[in-house]
């Protein structure tokens, strides 16, 4: 993904045994700041996830629930992908 200031929020279920979750790319923090956001949105969710390589995975389908989060903090929130 390019660095382009944005923030992508896609869905995958490769190699999950069909099993979805969301990929929040782009975003501007790192350490615990990353850490702090996932632990927000995972809860705002009402599920599990993780941190991988700087991009946050959400269990499940929340795309909505994530754009909208995402968007009362960061400027530009993109949902990727289908």
């Amino acid at each position: 993904m390019p660095n382009d200031g944005v923030i992508r929020i896609s869905r995958e279920t490769k190699g999950r045994k069909g099993k979805g979750v969301c990929l929040i790319s782009g975003v501007p923090l790192a350490g615990e700041e990353l850490t702090k956001l996932a632990k927000a949105l995972k809860a705002q969710c009402g599920t599990g996830g993780t941190i991988k390589n700087g991009v946050i995975e959400i269990q499940g389908d929340h795309r909505a629930i994530l754009k909208a989060a995402l968007e009362k903090r960061f400027d530009k929130v993109k949902l990727a992908g289908s």
